[in-house]
């Protein structure tokens, strides 16, 4: 005897997806608070390192008479900002840390933290400074000050780099997100009709747009659009350093669909 099925799709409604939605919508708003978060601290990390940069220029040109060691310390720090630049986006930053340093470069390019070598250069050079009269021991802490404040915010800047968010969260979000939007068709039809797909579209959207956005967030040293604009900050750098050894600064890169990388 044959038989037939009907499947009813007026049965159902929105009512379980809502319930599902609160629950995807905690876990997004966490996951992009919490990527928003590392990608604010990472941004206020190179806003302090553009600080330290200038204080440490005004204070190397005030205490250290030599204006070959002055120039010599700060085209050291400018080295440190291409090097951190380039371990945190995990690039070679050698050219550009060869502009300042010449063939130095190379000598700290074999230690397995570059950008931390220069910070210890700068250390022994300021040091060098101190035991030949030039600079006296108030000046000289002055000076390790601003190199303990520039090695805090690498630190800094490591710890996120090398901390990304749990995989179990973003797995989490991913399938249930799949889930709800696969199902969410059954839930709507009974009430959209034959606009369901449009409504099932947008919600899918906002959806995997929030998650597309928390993953591009969660590592803000990269290079896509809305990752930190490494190059123009240290350009920033270079502006201020110039500018206090009197020289001229290079001009500041041009911005590219508002985006200075």
């Amino acid at each position: 005897m044959a038989r037939r099925f009907q499947l009813d799709f007026s049965v159902f409604n929105i009512t379980p997806f809502g319930l599902v939605g609160v629950t995807l919508s905690i876990y997004l708003s966490f996951r992009n608070n919490a990527a928003y978060d590392r990608w604010w601290e990472a941004r206020k990390l190179w806003g302090a390192l553009v600080f330290e940069m200038r204080n440490l220029a005004r204070a190397t040109t005030s205490l250290i008479p030599d204006q070959t060691e002055q120039r010599a310390l700060l085209m050291e720090a400018l080295a440190f900002c291409h090097f951190l630049r380039g371990q945190l986006r995990k690039i070679d930053s050698m050219k550009d840390a060869r502009a300042f340093i010449d063939a130095e470069a190379d000598k700290a390019a074999a230690f397995s933290n570059p950008a931390d070598e220069m910070v210890r250069r700068m250390g022994r050079r300021a040091n060098a400074q101190r035991r030949a009269g030039d600079v006296d021991s108030i000046g000289f802490r002055i000076l390790d000050e601003r190199l303990a404040s520039i090695a805090a915010i690498q630190a800094g800047c490591e710890r996120i780099a090398g901390t990304p968010l749990p995989f179990a969260y973003t797995l989490l979000v991913h399938r249930t997100a799949y889930i709800v939007c696969l199902l969410l068709p059954i839930g709507l039809i009974s009430t959209t009709g034959w606009a369901t797909p449009l409504f099932t579209a947008l919600i899918a959207y906002t959806f995997f747009g929030l998650d597309a956005l928390s993953e591009e967030l969660e590592d803000p040293f990269g290079t896509e659009a809305n990752d930190l604009a490494l190059d123009g900050l240290c350009r920033v750098c270079e502006i201020s350093v110039f500018e206090a050894l009197g020289e001229t600064p290079p001009k500041m890169i041009p911005a590219e669909k508002f985006y200075f990388s």
